[in-house]
C-alpha cells in the first residue's frame, strides 16, 4: 500500500480563459474543481490505476467538507484529521496556449495539537503495514520544518520506504533522515543544491549533491526537457511527445511521482511509468489525474543523459 501524507491540502479551482488580460473583465470558457494538494493528487492518480492507497490529510471548514466530498466521489480512501480552521483554496488560471498561472494560499495556521493529531494518524497507518509513504507538498504555518524528517525516521523504523516531494527548508531538512526518493522540479533542485542549472549535466551534478546529503534516489522533473533518474546504480533520462495540447501543468509532477511509485520505484520501467503519467497529465483539464485509457497514446523514450544538453527552462 502507498500512503500519502498531505499537511496542506487544498480545494483547487481552475478557470480557463482564452488569454489572461490583467485589469480587465473577462469571460471564463470553463471551470473545474478538484481535491488538491500533492499527496492527495498522488492518491487520486493511484486509485484510477487500481493501486492500493490511502490519503492522510487535514480537513476543516466548508472547503474541507467539499474536499472530502470530492474524494468520496473519486473513491479515494482517506484518513481525515479534523481541524477548526478552513483548509486553503487555490486558484489556477489556464490560458488556451497552455500558460498556467497558479495562485496558492499559505494554508491555515496549525497548532501543536493539530500536528500531533496528523502524526498520530500517519503513525497508525504506517504501523498497519504500508510499503511506501509519500510526504508531499508545502507545510502550512505552524508545522515544524523537520516534519518530513520525523516522518521518514518513523516510517523506516517500521519497514516502510519514503518519498518526499516538497521544497525549501522542508525538503532540505528531510535529507539528513535519508528519504528513499525525492522528487524536486528544476527550480527546487537548483535551490536545494545551491547551484545554477543550465544543462542536463548540471542537473545530474545537483542530484548527486542531494544524494550526498542523504537522498537515495532523485527523480527530477525538468519541465519540457523530461525527467532525470539518479540513484546508486544509474543515471537515466526520459522524455515523451505530448499526446495532445497542454491544458494545465498543475498536478503533473504529482502524477509523475505516482507513476514512479506504482511502477515499483526502481529503474527504467518505473521511470517509464512516471513520464507517461506526468506527460499525459498536462493534456488534461484542471488537476484531473490520468487513467489507464489516457496513457495509450504516450510513447516514452529512455536514454543515457547527454550532459551537454542545454535546458530551455532555466533554474
Amino acid at each position: 500500500m502507498i500512503i500519502t501524507i498531505t499537511a496542506n491540502p487544498s480545494l483547487d479551482r481552475t478557470v480557463e480563459v482564452a488569454v489572461l488580460q490583467r485589469g480587465e473583465v473577462q469571460r471564463v470558457t470553463n471551470t473545474h474543481v478538484h481535491a488538491g494538494g500533492k499527496g492527495v493528487n498522488i492518491s487520486r492518480a493511484l486509485v484510477t490505476h487500481g493501486t492500493e492507497t490511502a490519503a492522510v490529510l487535514f480537513v476543516g471548514g466548508p472547503a474541507g467538507d467539499e474536499l472530502a466530498s470530492l474524494l468520496r466521489r473519486e473513491a479515494v480512501p482517506t484518513v481525515p484529521v479534523m481541524i477548526s480552521s478552513d483548509i486553503r483554496s487555490n486558484i489556477t488560471i489556464a490560458e488556451a496556449d497552455g500558460t498556467t498561472t497558479k495562485l496558492n494560499a499559505a494554508g491555515p495556521l496549525l497548532s501543536a495539537s493539530d500536528i500531533d493529531h496528523l502524526v498520530t494518524a500517519a503513525t497508525s497507518v504506517i504501523n498497519s503495514g504500508a510499503d511506501w509513504i509519500a510526504g508531499c507538498g508545502s507545510l502550512p504555518p505552524g508545522a515544524p520544518t523537520d516534519f518530513y524528517a520525523q516522518l521518514i525516521e518513523h516510517a523506516h523504523q517500521h519497514g516502510a520506504q519514503v518519498a518526499i516531494d516538497s521544497s525549501g527548508k522542508a525538503l532540505e531538512a528531510s535529507l539528513s533522515a535519508g528519504p528513499d526518493v525525492i522528487k524536486p522540479n528544476l527550480e527546487e533542485l537548483a535551490e536545494c543544491a545551491r547551484r545554477d542549472i543550465t544543462t542536463i549535466g548540471d542537473a545530474i551534478e545537483a542530484a548527486h549533491v542531494l544524494r550526498a546529503r542523504g537522498a537515495r534516489t532523485v527523480l527530477a522533473t525538468l519541465g519540457a526537457a523530461g525527467v532525470l533518474l539518479v540513484d546508486d546504480t544509474e543515471e537515466l533520462h526520459a522524455a515523451a511527445e505530448l499526446p495532445g495540447p497542454v491544458l494545465s501543468t498543475v498536478g503533473a509532477g504529482d502524477a509523475t511521482l505516482a507513476g514512479f511509485l506504482a511502477g515499483g520505484a526502481v529503474g527504467a520501467e518505473a521511470l517509464r511509468e512516471a513520464v507517461a503519467w506526468g506527460t499525459t497529465a498536462v493534456t488534461l483539464p484542471g488537476t484531473r489525474m490520468p487513467t489507464p485509457e489516457d496513457l495509450t497514446q504516450v510513447t516514452v523514450t529512455i536514454t543515457q543523459p547527454k550532459h551537454g544538453t542545454v535546458l530551455t527552462e532555466r533554474s
